[in-house]
Order: C-alpha cells, then structure tokens, then sequence
C-alpha cells in the first residue's frame, strides 16, 4: 500500500518566505555584477515555487543557480527557532565551498544594497 503525495505548502512561512526572497536578492545582485557575461537562465529549484515565493524575472548563471539552490534548502531545512544569522549560529549547515561563496556574496551585495539606499538591510547585514 503506498502513501499519497502530500503536494508542498503552497502558502510558506513568512519568514522563511522573506529570508528566501532576500538570499535571491543578493545572489542576483552579486551575478549581475561579478558575471555580467555569463550565459544565465531562470533557475529551477525542486520543492520551490518562485511565483509563489513573489521571485521574479530572476535569471541567474549555472554556478550561482546552483548556490541559490543550496542556500534555499539549508534556509527552509533550518533546525532553529527562531532563526539565528548564519555567521552567530553554532551548528554550520552550509557545505564550506558554499560557506565561502555565500559570505562573498553576502559581503558584496550587502554593501550594493546598504549604498543603493536599502538602509533596513543595514540591520540585517551587520546583525
């Protein structure tokens, strides 16, 4: 006897729905700027519905795709409640190739973003 196939939550948590919003902000901000001539294409990330997610027209290259993708499992797949931020929290999720390529985004796209007038990422970034 097989079990039905219970359909993922087409309503996220909030929360997780802003943090995962923010994480696509940042990495479109950073392949824009440090990939401009890389072939990029929509991602497709199993068990996420970008529409449904308020992501938009986002078009990303194969490498940060796949950092979109990790990060977007790890974030939903988060342990603790509440949330702490990455760089304060005990146990690390992040596989260390991906640890790194995050921080680099985080720190470049951050400061695009704090410089672009987004002051209330401010908080975010240094907290």
């Amino acid at each position: 006897m097989s079990l039905p196939v219970v359909p993922p939550d087409p309503s996220p948590d909030p929360k997780i729905a802003r943090d995962l919003r923010t994480l696509a902000q940042f990495i479109r901000i950073y392949c824009r700027h440090k990939h401009p001539d890389a072939p990029k294409r929509p991602p497709r990330i199993r068990g996420f519905d970008l529409d449904a997610l308020r992501i938009r027209k986002l078009e990303l290259c194969t490498p940060c795709g796949k950092l979109l993708a990790h990060a977007f499992v790890k974030r939903a797949h988060c342990p603790y409640s509440p949330k702490p931020a990455c760089k304060h929290c005990q146990t690390h999720c992040y596989q260390p190739d991906y640890r790194e390529q995050i921080r680099q985004v985080m720190r470049f796209s951050g400061r695009k973003l704090v410089m672009s007038g987004r002051l209330d990422l401010l908080f975010k970034l240094l907290f």
